[in-house]
């Protein structure tokens, strides 16, 4: 059992994903997915759990939804580059179901030192199950696009790109949610963001 401790660093989390038996889905993948992208990025995306690509990969977001994130980055000029991406869950669970809840607390550790590390301006999830992370019991359609202040963060419930997908109409929306987030940022990084901005719900974390 290989477990998460503070001194690590991101490369060696990584690694010890790679290799985690944390959990059953570690019989059934060919790679797990860390994650990638700017370490010092402003803007972290957690999405769901890998798919077939990303499983054949060992990288994050790069089947179909994948290329949609890209169209919708690039939406506010910025690259994969920019921004890190990873998902909740680390492995892909089989026939791309559902993760359960002891995958999602296996994979936690890893999370949150990934969040720790990369130290987020903003954190967007992506799918109802990043959501509940940070907004348990709430309905992603009720709350899409709408910023919740924790701590020194902002956390950004969205669709998954993959919805679009399924679902035409959510591409306007996915387009429409993402333009705000470079305002975030800046409303963020200034210089009073100690204080509880219009939009922004505060709370304090215990």
């Amino acid at each position: 059992m290989k477990m998460v401790f503070e001194s690590d660093t991101l490369e060696v989390i990584d690694e010890k994903i790679r290799t985690c038996e944390m959990c059953t889905l570690a019989s059934t993948r060919n790679n797990a997915v860390p994650g990638s992208g700017n370490i010092n990025a402003n803007i972290m995306f957690i999405g769901e759990g890998p798919g077939k690509h990303e499983d054949e990969n060992g990288l994050p977001f790069v089947g179909a939804a994948g290329k949609f994130l890209d169209e919708l980055l690039q939406g506010i000029d910025l690259l994969r580059s920019d921004v890190y991406i990873t998902n909740i869950v680390k492995c892909r669970p089989p026939q791309n179901r559902d993760p359960n809840p002891k995958e999602i607390a296996s994979c936690n550790p890893y999370l949150e030192r990934q969040i720790d590390f990369i130290n987020p301006t903003v954190i967007v999830t992506l799918g109802r199950f990043s959501m509940a992370r940070w907004f348990p019991g709430a309905r992603i359609s009720d709350i899409h696009g709408v910023p919740k202040r924790f701590g020194s963060r902002v956390v950004v419930p969205m669709f998954h790109p993959a919805a679009a997908l399924y679902n035409p109409s959510k591409r306007p929306v996915l387009h429409e949610d993402f333009s705000r987030l470079p305002g975030f940022i800046i409303e963020m990084n200034s210089d009073d963001n100690h204080e509880s901005k219009p939009g922004f719900e505060q709370l304090d974390l215990l």
